[in-house]
């Protein structure tokens, strides 16, 4: 992989070096511009040799290995079974170094075993058979190892309710059968120290009484932590160590002390008084994590012998621990810790202890499977006499202090020393005089000016007070903004940037740049994929999105017109969609118009406002004509007044479209002269006759109205009328002739008279008409 420099906060060659495993600097003095920041130094080794710097002038400080402690393997009373015991690692931060631990079995290597037993009552037929176990173990372990001890100790629960009966008389006799010996309730006793004598074992575990309790689990986590913790007391060697726990049923653990108002926690310290755990009703039950962590501290494998009606989960928590079955009166014990002895040994895990801040360890092996780094190495079926080797890669992410920390197989007492230091200081080999490169008033530091006090600036060329304070300062704000941002000072017009509050830099030409600010996810900066450039996530290759936090794929993004249609970018694998388009794969824009005007019209009829450069301003559209159309998206009127036909679809990319254009327009006809004439005539003609109409319409309303007006008035002059035209018919024997005439054509004397008085005219009009069609008598007038 290319080598990376993702610089901060550079101004000496000691920044440098601190910013990264790639980063080199070229201590050559004139290879920085005049005004140039002293950052340009610092750079990746191939690029510093681009840009002209010498080889001799690179500072690229590489990692040490020293063996300080090398003895060859080898068996005997003092075997040593891992090599080297000892190294010296001289690291620069962010570059890994590995190196190899050999690891080899040495025949007789002493076995040290301490049988811890449950003595609750429903252990009692077990009790009989390890009274007769240890001699037999004994000869089982040394025709092994030709070097055993075994010891011996037992526990039961607290003695407080609710795990026992505290009544006077039960806590000395908490045995349900009267006619059996029965000792006190009690935790845990430590009954007999290792021993080679297997004649003591077996007295020992003789004089030993079942006892009992209340509740079903038991305090074997309180008994653990007491054998692992009391070194002394229990004598455990430089062997290899194993704890066997005798139970048949399970186990309180942290937090079931609270049951009997025990809140204090068990502070893993060994508190035996008299062979007796003191602090047994005063502390809480230790947790499986303490328990594992302090076996793994003492080196100690637990072998766990349980009855078939209990099932453990400590071998699951547990590294390096083995389980096995008891018979019903446990005669099967010694096969037990054989078969389990022969397991855990064979197996070889290859651990460190608690690791000092911001340094990491990984192994890998020359056994199978073990070709991919992990947290711990590991070997299986490795057999006595067969050397293995684990290849240790040791990383310290940042400059620290020297520390140390020990790496071992589990389950022995060797273990292998690693002394760290950094390397985070330059080795240049300066003249601690001052230097004509710095006008006489510095001295040169790996290429760069450390100027006497008085004397800024790169060559040290700026003494306080020659220049304006305004102006250089004005040199330190970006767009007259804040100087230097407000996260450093402006010394001689040239930023001196801060410190973050985490122990990085501000840098940048107006230290607008940290690389402690960028985006989290699963909070942590930049997913842990990438780099933090000025606020900005440099991933890795194969990561991107704005907190690296995506694997870089395309997979759900492509279509069968490229990715996301062409219409936005993927990230993340998802499509992030341009100018309104939307979708998963940005295939639809609601809010989007077809293009449906001007580009058409010249493509398809050579006309148009784009007719004479179609081919330029038209190029985003590819077009065919058609003899039919089903439908159509767009009906557009052309230059001539025609009405063009066409649909539009769109192509990946923006603006793209493939149009089908319909080859016979929809053009106007002329106007009809004959029609236009005969529908003017024709309208005027009707618009004469409503006239008419109307005035017809006017004339007999009125003539309704008098009509009614008339009728009204003759209901009220009938009687005077028709006394008057009596009287006159009398007087006037010519009035009584022209009645009868009226009468004849269907006018009333009466109807005559009305007329008369209302309508003159209208009533000579009718006698008009009686001379002329009537010649009732002669002389009629």
């Amino acid at each position: 992989m290319e080598e990376q420099c993702l610089k901060a906060s550079v101004n000496t060659c000691g920044d440098c070096i601190k910013s990264g495993s790639g980063c080199a600097w070229c201590k050559d003095l004139n290879f920085t511009k005049a005004g140039e920041q002293e950052a340009a130094r610092c750079n990746t080794a191939a690029m510093l040799r681009d840009k002209g710097c010498s080889s001799n002038g690179i500072i690229n400080p590489k990692n040490d290995f020293i063996k300080t402690k090398d003895k060859p393997l080898a068996p005997g009373a003092n075997p040593v079974q891992i090599q080297p015991q000892e190294v010296q690692l001289n690291l620069r931060p962010g570059l890994p170094q590995t190196f190899q631990l050999h690891f080899k079995r040495a025949i007789g290597y002493p076995v040290d075993l301490y049988y811890l037993m449950d003595l609750s009552y429903s252990m009692k037929d077990d009790l009989e058979n390890v009274k007769q176990l240890g001699n037999n173990l004994l000869t089982e372990l040394t025709r092994i190892t030709g070097n055993a001890r075994i010891g011996f100790g037992s526990f039961v629960d607290k003695t407080l309710l609710p795990y026992t009966d505290t009544n006077e008389a039960k806590l000395q006799r908490p045995c349900s059968d009267k006619s059996e010996p029965c000792q006190p309730a009690f935790g845990f006793q430590h009954v007999l120290s290792l021993t080679k004598d297997g004649t003591k074992f077996r007295d020992m575990v003789a004089k030993q009484h079942i006892s009992g309790n209340l509740d079903p689990p038991e305090g074997s986590l309180d008994a653990i932590m007491q054998v692992a913790v009391c070194v002394k007391d229990i004598g455990w060697g430089n062997s290899t160590r194993l704890l066997v726990l005798a139970t048949d049923d399970g186990f309180h653990m942290a937090g079931d002390g609270k049951l009997a108002a025990i809140l204090e926690p068990n502070k893993e310290t060994c508190e035996l008084v008299k062979n007796k755990y003191s602090k047994s009703n005063l502390w809480d039950y230790p947790s499986v994590g303490q328990i594992a962590r302090k076996l793994e501290e003492q080196n100690i494998q637990p072998i766990f012998a349980v009855t078939k009606k209990m099932e453990t989960e400590l071998s699951k928590l547990i590294p390096k621990s083995a389980v096995g079955v008891l018979s019903e009166d446990s005669s099967n014990v010694v096969k037990i810790i054989v078969d389990a002895y022969n397991n855990l040994t064979s197996e070889v895990i290859l651990a460190h202890e608690a690791l000092p801040d911001f340094i990491s360890v990984k192994y890998t092996s020359d056994c199978k499977g073990g070709e991919s780094p992990s947290e711990r190495g590991k070997c299986d079926n490795v057999n006595i006499g067969k050397e293995v080797i684990f290849n240790v890669t040791v990383t310290v992410d940042r400059c620290i202090t020297s520390q140390s920390f020990l790496i071992g197989p589990l389950g022995f007492s060797e273990k292998m020393r690693v002394n760290i230091r950094t390397r985070c200081e330059c080795e240049c080999d300066d003249s601690n005089q001052p230097h004509p490169h710095c006008g006489g008033n510095g001295k040169v530091v790996c290429g760069s000016c450390s100027c006497d006090p008085g004397f800024l600036g790169q060559r040290c060329e700026c003494k306080l007070g020659q220049k304006d304070e305004a102006s250089l300062k004005a040199q330190c704000r970006k767009d007259n903004g804040t100087e230097c941002e407000g996260k450093g000072d402006c010394l001689c017009g040239r930023c001196q940037c801060y410190s973050t509050d985490s122990g990085g830099n501000f840098y940048g030409e107006f230290c607008e740049c940290d690389d402690e600010h960028c985006e989290k996810a699963n909070n942590t900066q930049c997913a842990g994929h990438g780099k933090c450039k000025c606020g900005k996530c440099e991933c890795d290759q194969g990561y991107e999105g704005p907190a690296c936090d995506c694997v870089k794929s395309d997979k759900d993004c492509m279509t069968d017109e490229g990715v996301c249609h062409e219409r936005g970018k993927c990230e993340c694998n998802v499509c992030k969609c341009e100018r309104g388009y939307s979708g998963a794969k940005c295939k639809t824009c609601s809010s989007c118009q077809r293009p449906c005007k001007d580009c058409v019209e010249c493509l398809a009829f050579g006309t148009g406002p784009f007719e004479k450069n179609c081919s330029k301003a038209c190029n985003h559209l590819k077009q065919e004509t058609v003899e039919r159309l089903l439908k159509y998206d767009c009906r557009v009127r052309d230059k001539e007044g025609c009405w063009m036909l066409f649909t539009m679809t769109e192509q990946r990319g923006f603006d793209k479209y493939y149009v089908k254009v319909l080859q016979a327009r929809e053009c106007p006809e002329g106007p009809n002269i004959a029609a236009i004439v005969g529908g003017s005539l024709a309208a005027v003609a009707l618009i004469g006759l409503l006239i008419l109409l109307i005035i017809k319409g006017v004339l007999y309303a009125s003539d309704l109205r008098e009509w009614k007006r008339f009728e009204k008035d003759r209901k009220h002059e009938k009687t005077s009328v028709s006394s008057v035209f009596f009287k006159q018919q009398q007087k006037n024997p010519t009035l009584h002739i022209q009645s009868i005439c009226l009468e004849l054509i269907g006018i009333s004397p009466l109807m005559h008279i009305g007329m008369q008085l209302l309508h003159p005219a209208a009533a000579d009009h009718s006698v008009s008409i009686i001379r002329q069609q009537v010649q009732c008598i002669p002389g009629f007038r």
